[in-house]
């Protein structure tokens, strides 16, 4: 995504701007041209293209290899849940099918196992026959949002693996490490600005480009097959050109997608995003888990990670199957369920459904422990349409909602956007000039726009950069970059018409 889309299909310098860049005249003429603003296209009425140009230009070059990154990790992770039910399959599948014992003696034996009298943070029952229970405890010696899960067998009790597993999604060792990769490099908090940048960034490229792709289908009266599939009968930079339009106009509303939902997920646009729909009344409901009734903690980025927090004290194993069956007569009738007992004094239990793929089921109800009564009830079909999309958005994107299908649509869909970063730097490399940067689209382009051109611009860029901080960050650094390029231009300009005149 890092080169411009020609709207005449044609190779060559002049496409972006100038003439071709191989001897000193063109050097000449094309910085001549940067310079003042002139060019092909360039009247009041076509200022829209070219600053499409630009922007989509200087951001694939300066943001491609973050969302390279992002993409091929993205690929990765898109797999890892059916990865993950092939290596851990001893641990997640129960020897027996049988009727499955009370969840009392099933944590009495992860108990047991450890031989440390801890009480578990949080239980997940077999889901189905078959499949194991996980009971899980906290471990200072792990990672934040991470418990380590003991796999037991519901039906003979029989430990059957002892692993860490990540945040609300449950992730296994290999899941977890890519998607920390994907989500952060392994850089911590700090590495989650990379993932950050390249979901914000990603979808204002893929727009530019559909913008300069449809307006190259327009103006293409001959050869609009061209921009839909590759020609193979071009070579070159036509060549790359072509299959970096076909492949862009495949992938492009992925793209968007998987930038709209990878923002939910950042940390300042994230919050951004959260306190915008909570403002609109698009925010997911919380479930209130005080005794005493007051406003619930947490809120729309509670599946961001986090897992159950240790409680004081001792927990009665038999209250977990207790909570289970009053739930289980309420909203809870899904397999896929997380008990969690009262994180501190004052605290009800919690009964959470867990079901990521589709019908999506995430009912929740939390009762007091000691009377039995219920405090509070989540229905997923009481959330705002928002939220919906918000939880649908999350699901797709992790590849959970649809399964296998969902899986492979997007690993291809990543390994496209991954390809067009390559094709774009590589049609860079074809047309590179001898020296300087790159064979930019030409400069001063809202110096030719009506003045609501340039009002519009001006209020989106602002507009955008205060809902997407690092796109309002690295935009100030493109516009220093762009000044100092125009100023070394006409530096160069200059300096070659000094000497032409002096010979």
């Amino acid at each position: 995504m890092t080169t411009t889309l020609e709207p005449d299909g044609t190779s060559g310098a002049a496409a972006s701007g100038g003439p071709a860049v191989g001897s000193s005249s063109a050097r000449t003429a094309s910085a001549g041209a940067a310079a003042s603003g002139s060019g092909a296209g360039r009247s009041a009425a076509g200022w829209f293209t070219p600053l499409l140009r630009r922007l989509h230009f200087f951001a694939g070059l300066l943001v491609g290899p973050f969302i390279l990154v992002a993409a091929v990790s993205g690929a990765l992770y898109a797999i890892t849940p059916t990865l993950e039910k092939v290596i851990y399959a001893h641990e997640l599948t129960a020897a027996s099918d049988a009727a499955s014992v009370p969840l009392a003696d099933q944590i009495a034996a992860a108990q047991t196992y450890l031989d440390d009298g801890a009480s578990p943070v949080a239980v997940r029952p077999a889901p189905s026959p078959g499949d194991t229970t996980r009971v899980m405890f906290a471990d200072e010696s792990l990672p934040e949002s991470t418990t380590r899960a003991i796999f037991v067998d519901p039906a003979t009790t029989e430990i059957r693996g002892d692993l860490a597993a990540y945040g609300t999604s449950g992730a296994l060792p290999l899941r977890h490490w890519i998607s920390d990769l994907h989500r952060s490099l392994h850089l911590g908090d700090v590495g989650r600005w990379y993932s950050e940048l390249a979901a914000s960034w990603l979808g204002i490229v893929a727009l530019a480009g559909l913008g300069l792709w449809i307006g190259r289908f327009a103006r293409s009266r001959r050869g609009r097959r061209d921009v839909i599939r590759p020609n193979r009968r071009h070579g070159g930079y036509r060549r790359l050109s072509g299959w970096h339009s076909a492949v862009g106009v495949w992938v492009v509303l992925g793209a968007l997608f998987l930038s709209a939902t990878g923002i939910t997920w950042s940390t300042f646009a994230g919050a951004n995003v959260s306190d915008l729909r909570a403002a609109i009344g698009g925010g997911t409901p919380a479930l209130t888990t005080t005794l005493d009734g007051s406003a619930p903690s947490g809120g729309d980025h509670a599946h961001h990670g986090g897992a159950a927090s240790a409680q004081s004290g001792q927990t009665d194993a038999a209250t977990f199957d207790a909570v289970l069956a009053i739930s289980q007569r309420l909203n809870v009738d899904s397999g896929d369920v997380e008990i969690r007992p009262p994180s501190a004094a004052g605290r009800a239990w919690v009964v959470q459904e867990i079901h990521r793929s589709y019908p999506t089921e995430v009912d929740a109800v939390a009762i007091d422990g000691s009377s039995m009564t219920v405090i509070d009830r989540v229905d997923f079909a009481d959330y705002p349409l928002l939220a919906k999309l918000s939880r649908w958005g999350i699901d797709l994107h992790s590849g959970t909602m649809f399964g296998l299908v969902n899986q492979l649509a997007l690993f291809a869909l990543a390994l496209g956007i991954a390809t067009l970063v390559v094709l774009g730097y590589a049609m860079w490399w074809k047309r590179r000039p001898t020296r300087g940067l790159a064979s930019a689209p030409a400069r001063g382009v809202l110096r030719h726009a009506p003045w609501w051109g340039v009002g519009a611009v001006l209020v989106a860029a602002v507009a955008i950069g205060l809902v997407l901080p690092f796109v309002g960050y690295t935009l100030v650094v493109f516009v220093v970059l762009d000044l100092l390029l125009g100023w070394r231009a006409r530096r160069t300009s200059s300096s070659e018409r000094s000497d032409t005149a002096t010979r």
